[in-house]
């Protein structure tokens, strides 16, 4: 999926809007479930639910498409802030929102850059996460090529972003659900138009199958998948070998 480069383009109004929309972001996750906690436990596999007995000290994570730094914060939590952590946002609102409020937490350190082109060596990073965010890059594939760049040998990726409903009825029920949204968002941020890009860009997004499909074809190895919600998201996961 691309992104126009228009001034008045869907993407750039909602980045105009970021401080309406962190609240309506807020608001909205008081609607829905809350899969954060599930991509921070899902760091250590073989521990799955024991992340508080795991020892993460030392490891270093570089946070993509960061935001509000909701994963940055969860991490740097639940490893007594002793980690080195990089968000990435390109947005300068968001930036600054999110630098704001991750302000007291010296482990984190924020950088305006894109996805495609991340401001980092190679082999840098344990762990890359991305939430909600890869729907929405210029270029997907120079994304998970940068992404398998800046990782360890022995890194993991983990992208959470919203995908297929696999039961026809829950897919009925929130296809009914996301027409509200545009609704919603008009009365809190003051316009729909964003929220009709949202809809748009989720429902033209790919497949679970094919998002793994591309992350084969751009390096990562034992590639698995984690549906949320009968799959309105879906947590990915492929290591660099």
């Amino acid at each position: 999926m691309s992104q126009s480069n228009s001034n008045d383009s869907p993407e750039v109004s909602m980045k105009k809007k970021a401080p309406n929309l962190d609240r309506f972001d807020r608001f909205m996750k008081k609607k829905v479930p809350k899969p954060f906690n599930q991509i921070v436990v899902k760091l250590a596999p073989e521990t799955r639910n024991k992340i508080n007995v795991v020892d993460f000290t030392g490891e270093n994570l570089v946070d993509v498409a960061s935001g509000t730094g909701d994963i940055a914060k969860l991490f740097s939590k639940k490893n007594d802030n002793l980690n080195k952590i990089s968000c990435v946002e390109p947005n300068n609102e968001m930036f600054l929102i999110g630098k704001s409020n991750l302000k007291n937490l010296s482990n984190i350190k924020w950088y305006k850059a894109s996805a495609e082109k991340l401001p980092f060596k190679n082999d840098s990073y344990d762990f890359y996460t991305i939430s909600y965010g890869i729907r929405n890059v210029s270029d997907i594939n120079l994304t998970l090529k940068e992404a398998f760049r800046v990782l360890k040998p022995g890194g993991r990726f983990f992208c959470l972003e919203f995908s297929k409903i696999n039961n026809e009825i829950i897919n009925l029920l929130y296809q009914q659900y996301s027409k509200a949204i545009p609704f919603v968002g008009k009365y809190i941020v003051g316009s729909s138009q964003p929220y009709d890009y949202l809809i748009k860009s989720i429902n033209e997004f790919y497949s679970q199958d094919e998002l793994v499909d591309l992350m084969l074809n751009n390096g990562f190895s034992n590639i698995e998948y984690r549906n949320l919600s009968n799959g309105i998201s879906a947590i990915h996961s492929g290591w660099k070998i």
